[in-house]
C-alpha cells in the first residue's frame, strides 16, 4: 500500500454521494473547441464525436467571449481543444494571442490540446503562459496510420514533446491504452519516450468504444491488462504524477479499473467511480479533490 495522497478530479455535471466532494460551487474546467465539431482526420476511435460535447468557439473573438462567461460563472480554467488538420496539429495559431489575453485579463488557467506541435506553435504557447499542454504520445507507427489516418511517425510525436518541454511549457502527455483496435501496441514505447523529458504529469487513458465510430464494437483491454500497465508505469515514473484520465470504459470495467489504479499507487483519477472513492478511504489514502481537469495535477511534496 502506498502512502501517497490520491487526487480525485470531477466535472461539474457529475454527482456523488454526500461527503466526497466539498467544492460544489465551481464549474471547474470548461472544454472549448476552436474548430467546433469539425476534424480533418476523423480518427477511428473518436470520429470527432468528443468535439460535439464541447462549446464551439471557432474565432478568437468567440473564444474570448466564452472565456469571459466562464470567469463570470466562477470557473477556474478552460481546456482549449479542437479537431486536427491533415498534419496532425490543432489550428491554434490564430488563437495564441487570445490565450495570452485570457490569462492576463481574467487569470483563468488555460490548458490546450495541441496535437502535433510546430516550433512556431510551441513558441506561441510559451508566450501565452499556458498551464498545461496535453499531447497524445503514440508509440507505434501502425497506430498512427491506421487509427489516426496520419502520415507521421513516432519520432514526430517525440519531437512535439521535446518542443513543448524545452520551452518549459508544463506538459501532460497522454497514453491511450488499447488504441490499436483494442490491442496493446506501442504503449510501453510511448512511456519510454516520455521518460526522456521533464513532464508535469503522465495521463493514462483507456480506450472507450464510442457509438457511431469505427471502433464502436471493439472490445477494449480488460481491467487486469490495464492494471499490469499501471504497475509498469509506476516503476518507470516513481516520482512523476501518474493520473488515470477521464476516457475509459464505463460500468463494471471502470469500477474494477479504478480500484486497481488506487491499489497500484496512481496519484489521481478523473471521473472516479464511487467504488474507487470508498476503496481509497479503506486503504487509508489521503484524499484530495478538485473540480478541474486532471492535467492540472500538482507534484506531491
Amino acid at each position: 500500500m502506498t502512502s501517497r495522497p490520491i487526487h480525485f478530479f470531477r466535472p461539474a455535471f457529475r454527482t456523488y454521494g454526500p461527503g466526497f466532494f466539498l467544492e460544489t460551487g465551481s464549474c471547474g474546467t470548461t472544454a472549448l473547441s476552436i474548430t467546433g465539431p469539425e476534424c480533418r482526420l476523423l480518427c477511428k476511435h473518436c470520429g470527432a464525436s468528443l468535439l460535439r460535447n464541447m462549446k464551439a468557439t471557432v474565432t478568437p473573438q468567440a473564444l474570448l467571449r466564452e472565456a469571459r462567461r466562464v470567469f463570470q460563472r466562477g470557473g477556474r480554467s478552460i481546456l482549449v481543444s479542437g479537431g486536427s488538420e491533415e498534419d496532425g496539429g490543432v489550428p491554434l495559431t490564430p488563437f495564441l494571442s487570445t490565450l495570452k489575453e485570457i490569462r492576463s485579463e481574467w487569470g483563468l488557467k488555460v490548458l490546450v490540446h495541441t496535437g502535433l506541435v510546430s516550433c512556431e506553435t510551441a513558441d506561441g504557447l510559451a508566450e501565452a503562459g499556458i498551464e498545461a499542454a496535453l499531447l497524445d504520445i503514440i508509440g507505434h507507427e501502425d497506430t498512427i496510420r491506421q487509427v489516426y489516418h496520419l502520415r507521421a511517425s513516432v519520432r514526430d510525436y517525440e519531437e512535439s514533446l521535446r518542443r513543448l518541454t524545452e520551452r518549459a511549457i508544463p506538459t501532460a502527455p497522454h497514453v491511450i491504452l488499447g488504441l490499436h483496435f483494442g490491442r496493446m501496441k506501442g504503449e510501453i514505447q510511448a512511456l519510454e519516450i516520455i521518460t526522456r523529458y521533464p513532464v508535469k504529469a503522465v495521463v493514462l487513458v483507456g480506450l472507450r468504444p464510442l457509438p457511431h465510430t469505427a471502433m464502436a464494437g471493439i472490445r477494449p483491454p480488460d481491467p487486469e491488462t490495464l492494471g499490469e500497465f499501471f504497475a509498469q508505469a509506476r516503476k518507470m515514473f516513481p516520482q512523476t504524477p501518474l493520473v488515470l484520465g477521464c476516457e475509459r470504459p464505463l460500468g463494471r470495467h471502470r469500477q474494477q479499473t479504478d480500484i486497481l489504479a488506487v491499489r497500484l499507487g496512481l496519484d489521481g483519477i478523473a471521473f472516479p467511480s464511487e467504488q474507487a472513492l470508498n476503496f481509497a478511504r479503506e486503504q487509508g489514502r489521503e484524499i484530495r479533490t478538485s473540480p478541474e481537469c486532471c492535467a492540472l495535477m500538482q507534484p506531491n511534496p
